[in-house]
């Protein structure tokens, strides 16, 4: 069988698994284990408390510092949209391309991998490759975050991580980060024909909103020279306003659904920074003054960090060498690799398919895009096999 059909088996198979974020991927962690086992790896499975969600860290090769990691995430976004024309989750082809949820983002490079990673078995290696494969990145990368926890624990470290999300096999050495919150307000409830008795959350929910703007157009005034992202400066949206019951009711509840992506930590801290003192000092004792228990929370949702570029990134130059590409590129969307930045390694994302293609009905990755994927990673295979240095 060739590797291109080995790769379409897998990806029918893994496709086949409904593995939506937040729902459990264990059958597909255990479909995982066993082809990377088959194949001579070490596989470390990390499951969650609730035991419904699971990592995978495995290792071919030896347990020693310097390896490389492939890495990509199982779960994939629900298949609620209308206008699907084929099961989301059985891989159909029409003519060149492979349709199905999943299938680019990003069920297709873990397909690739394992397909190519045969080449590997039964091969002596002087240094390891790894390979990373999480829950739940779609809501959060609360999967990546356990791993990160995990590999604290190790005594080795790779140095190097390759994020296959879909990038048409451009090299991606930069991305904002991706922050999300709730902020609830938390008022009493009265008859609206009078107001002093009650204590309107939406009134400073709204309030709050304005704030959030006002810091968006701060942001604009703080972008980076050097920032290499469309557009350049840090960005705030608040996506979602709910509260209160009925026309004639003060509201006593209000949430309001926001999110922040930061060029660099900095931002970060000078939004939370200025919003929290806005709350605590201005907000928060004008509403205790009407209301004593009056409250405004806020839920971290998320928070993951951006991919910042350095000046040396030996991921970089081995996917460039590869890839016979002197550019590099920037992507509006996150991902895991940020994550994999903290703990010191040099990150690329790169992998088969297009971010266009993903997350909507009929979600497709096209044949020559696997090929190409498949191409890049038996030369990475084959440079590693090499490798004495």
């Amino acid at each position: 069988m060739s590797t291109i059909d080995k790769t379409l088996s897998i990806l029918a198979d893994l496709v086949s698994y409904p593995t939506v974020s937040s729902e459990s991927n264990l059958e597909m962690i255990n479909y995982l284990s066993d082809k990377i086992e088959s194949i001579g790896g070490k596989v470390d499975v990390m499951t969650t408390a609730d035991n419904k969600q699971a990592n995978i860290f495995a290792t071919i090769g030896p347990k020693i510092d310097g390896g490389i990691v492939l890495s990509g995430h199982t779960d994939v976004v629900p298949a609620k949209e209308l206008g699907w024309k084929s099961d989301p989750f059985k891989l159909t082809q029409k003519d060149e391309l492979l349709y199905g949820r999943g299938s680019c983002d990003m069920k297709g490079f873990i397909a690739s991998t394992l397909a190519t990673a045969e080449i590997l078995k039964n091969k002596k290696l002087n240094f390891p490759i790894h390979f990373s494969f999480t829950y739940d990145e779609e809501i959060g990368c609360f999967g990546a975050r356990h791993l990160s926890e995990e590999l604290k624990k190790y005594k080795f470290k790779p140095a190097m991580v390759i994020i296959g999300e879909p990038t048409s096999m451009e090299v991606i050495e930069a991305h904002k980060g991706d922050c999300e919150y709730t902020t609830c307000f938390h008022g009493k409830e009265g008859h609206a024909s009078n107001p002093e008795k009650g204590l309107s959350a939406i009134q400073y929910g709204s309030l709050f909103t304005n704030k959030l703007f006002e810091l968006a157009s701060e942001l604009k005034e703080r972008t980076p020279n050097d920032s290499p992202f469309d557009p350049p400066w840090s960005t705030i949206q608040a996506g979602k306003i709910e509260g209160g019951v009925a026309h004639n009711v003060i509201a006593g509840q209000c949430s309001i659904d926001w999110e922040m992506r930061p060029v660099n930590n900095e931002d970060l801290q000078f939004v939370k920074n200025n919003i929290s003192k806005y709350c605590e000092r201005e907000l928060l004792p004008e509403m205790k003054s009407k209301f004593l228990e009056a409250k405004i929370e806020t839920e971290v949702i998320g928070e993951i960090p951006g991919l910042i570029p350095k000046e040396e990134n030996q991921a970089r130059v081995i996917m460039q060498e590869i890839l016979k590409s002197n550019s590099t590129g920037v992507i509006s969307f996150g991902t895991e690799a940020g994550i994999f930045q903290q703990m010191n390694m040099d990150v690329v994302v790169c992998g088969p398919g297009s971010i266009d293609q993903a997350h909507k009905a009929n979600e497709y990755i096209s044949l020559s895009e696997l090929e190409k994927s498949n191409e890049c990673l038996l030369k990475l295979f084959n440079q590693w096999i090499e490798r004495i240095n």
